[in-house]
């Protein structure tokens, strides 16, 4: 008889089973199969809030698969995820089995590679039931204020509203932005800028205005046109000298490991990914791909964690690289060592890759254009991580002419360090990669001074990257969240996407308001992030999970019974957002409507007009096949991709996105492939042309 393991998905039990061999069975659960049922909230919370978890409907054959592979095995082991969702799921195919709840029968696998298996299975443990409870209790929380809070906002709002604690703080932020955007003011201020040169070098370099008088200048020390004249009034016909000339090696360190939320951002910025793209497809490396000539290999560490920890094997591995394809200088004087957050869980390393002499170009084949492109992010990151600082020597240098000060800065690259495989350094406006060379008290010549206009800039809206970001530095959720919260906020069509941007929708907006009103701690950020604080300690024994759910519902039961007697007969509309688009019927403007199936155009003289449209969001650019509009569409996995709006009489179509430059050779337009790093390409047939984004026209 041999020995089962069960696991999550089908792709990790191929894999694990290779190495595992002829012994064991290696199935997978396909997920949770115990949960609280969807009918009824499912809580008991008159004694000790006891769930009542029940079979998930639809997964009668994968229970009926499990439990007979149990009765004709030697040893159960349980090989879920390494986290709390895990082992709430390992708990639960414990009970459905009948297994001994203190038996050694968990296995865990921060990585699905040969010597991480052996490592998982060498060290099995009892399931840990403070992991447990801090998901249950996460999971009766969010239980009771879904099916307590979403109620109210059926009767007060809209049906088929929900709320939720993460994602009702997030679309918070989105909504408070915006608030901020619409009440920003812009201020003028004014900028002097100048070109000199310093003969006998003919060298134009540029310096900024710093100081003037003494004063040091900033955004409102020249507000008006005026004010910027009478200073380059006074500084025509000034004599310009250097004052000061500084110069250093700086050191630039590269940055850590990836972790979930950093792995999200990143991915966003450099690759265009939305974070559950980013989740899904590092879920599959984790799991394990087909790699040819070496069959299924997990090729990252698990993909859920918040530790910036790695192994020594690991680091020995990057040195060993590092070494052989860069040399020895490339190296620092120690290993790196990075430090997690203060309220980091540790449970897991950072996200590396499991092998890492599996370079991006020797995978490449066997991986997806998604997986190459996530596994080599990850890759590079993580071997920069471990090399040696970039040397930059720079030089900074003040010019004076009549108590004004001028400061130009230059820098070039001295050794390229780590920057030789990974750099996420932005550069920095107005700085000259090189100066001539410079002394105190030479006199140098103006070339041009120039009064430049500018206005103080609202602060942005948030993107996918930098919504996380909000979130982890807050203490909003954990890394298993931020996916699924922004899934669930712009699937519920509380935010909505205009490019990379997230908006609050008119229904976010309202919604936001009237739990501001009477739920305060419900959107609370400072109260949210204690929540998550109080759950990590009931992951750590510190606290009873009974007691954390005692506290927030007593709180919270008093506040939905106040607001429904404030609420009481009154209701919230939500006003239509009007369009420009007019009723080809009737000469209506348009407005937009929320339906079963998303959002649409109506006309507002329902029912005597009955009008309705799909929305269609126009692009930059045009067609480069029949000259017509540019369409964004999304395929029936909900990828976005670009069409033309003539099909079918016209088919073109690209996942490379559309942008407002033109073709230097055709004049079509030009489509950037990839993300900031990426390619402007030109798709009108026989051209060919492309070139690097950022890079001028050639």
């Amino acid at each position: 008889m041999s020995n089962l393991v069960i696991v999550e998905s089908p792709a990790k039990a191929k894999t694990i089973q290779k190495y595992l061999g002829k012994d064991y069975d290696v199935i997978a659960s396909m997920g949770h199969v115990r949960d609280l049922p969807k009918s009824k909230m499912g809580v008991d919370v008159e004694h000790g809030f006891q769930p009542q978890y029940t079979d998930m409907k639809g997964k009668e054959d994968v229970i009926k698969k499990l439990k007979e592979h149990a009765k004709k095995c030697n040893r159960v082991y349980l090989a879920t995820d390494p986290d709390r969702e895990g082992e709430a799921i390992s708990w639960h195919i414990a009970q459905m089995l009948n297994l001994d709840m203190n038996a050694d029968n968990r296995v865990e696998f921060n990585e699905i590679t040969r010597s991480g298996i052996q490592a998982g299975m060498s060290h099995p443990h009892k399931i840990d039931l403070d992991l447990v409870n801090a998901q249950q209790a996460r999971r009766i929380l969010d239980r009771l204020v879904g099916y307590k809070l979403s109620p109210f906002l059926w009767k007060k709002v809209r049906r088929g509203l929900s709320a939720g604690r993460v994602q009702s703080v997030a679309v918070r932020l989105v909504v408070d932005r915006e608030n901020e955007i619409r009440a920003f003011v812009p201020q003028e201020y004014w900028s002097i800028d100048a070109k000199f040169t310093a003969p006998p070098s003919r060298k134009v370099f540029g310096a900024k205005l710093v100081k003037v008088d003494g004063v040091r200048v900033d955004k409102t020390e020249i507000p008006t046109k005026e004010d910027a004249d009478a200073l380059l009034a006074r500084l025509q016909n000034a004599a310009y000298s250097v004052q000061n000339v500084k110069k250093r090696v700086t050191k630039r360190h590269p940055a850590p490991p990836f972790i979930t939320s950093t792995l999200q951002q990143d991915a966003s910025y450099r690759l265009g990914f939305q974070s559950k793209r980013t989740m899904k497809v590092a879920q599959e490396l984790y799991e394990g791909v087909d790699i040819e000539g070496l069959g299924a290999v997990g090729l990252i560490t698990y993909m859920r964690t918040d530790s910036l920890r790695i192994s020594e094997e690991a680091q020995k591995a990057a040195s060993d690289y590092v070494t052989a394809q860069y040399g020895a200088d490339y190296l620092p004087p120690e290993p790196r060592v990075y430090k997690s957050k203060k309220n980091a869980q540790d449970a897991h390393e950072a996200i590396r890759p499991s092998m890492p002499d599996l370079t991006p170009d020797r995978v490449k084949s066997s991986l997806t254009v998604d997986q190459f492109k996530l596994y080599k992010l990850i890759w590079e990151r993580f071997i920069a991580s471990q090399m040696a600082d970039a040397l930059m020597d720079t030089v900074s240098v003040d010019i004076e002419a009549d108590h004004c000060i001028f400061k130009a800065t230059g820098s070039t690259v001295k050794f390229e360090g780590f920057t030789v495989l990974y750099d996420d350094a932005k550069s920095e406006k107005g700085e000259n990669k090189n100066l001539p060379e410079l002394e105190n008290g030479m006199a140098i010549r103006v070339k041009s001074l120039e009064g430049n206009q500018h206005f103080t800039q609202a602060p942005p809206r948030y993107t996918e990257a930098t919504l996380i970001k909000a979130l982890e530095e807050n203490g909003i959720g954990r890394p298993s969240t931020y996916a699924p919260t922004i899934t669930t906020i712009t699937s519920h069509l509380y935010v909505e996407r205009e490019g990379k941007q997230l908006k609050p929708t008119v229904l976010g907006e309202v919604t936001t308001e009237l739990m501001k009103e009477h739920f305060q701690n419900i959107l609370d950020v400072k109260f949210t992030a204690e929540m998550e604080n109080n759950l990590d300690e009931v992951e750590q024994g510190k606290k009873s999970w009974v007691a954390t759910l005692e506290d927030f519902y007593g709180d919270f039961s008093k506040t939905l019974e106040t607001a429904e007697e404030k609420m009481e007969g009154k209701r919230v509309k939500v006003p239509d957002e009007e369009t420009d688009i007019v009723c080809d019927q009737c000469g209506r403007n348009m407005v937009i409507k929320i339906g079963k199936y998303g959002r649409f155009l109506a006309c507002p003289g329902f029912p005597e007009c009955k009008n309705t449209k799909k929305i269609v969001q126009e692009t930059a650019g045009s067609c480069p096949l029949c000259g017509g509009k540019i369409i964004l569409k999304k395929s029936k996995r909900g990828r976005s991709f670009y069409g033309c709006n003539a099909y079918p009489d016209c088919n073109f179509m690209t996942w490379n996105v559309p942008t407002e430059e033109k073709c230097p050779e055709c004049g079509s337009t030009l489509f950037q492939k990839g993300g900031k790093s990426g390619t402007l390409v030109c798709e009108k047939p026989n051209c060919g042309y492309s070139r690097p984004v950022g890079g001028g026209a050639s």
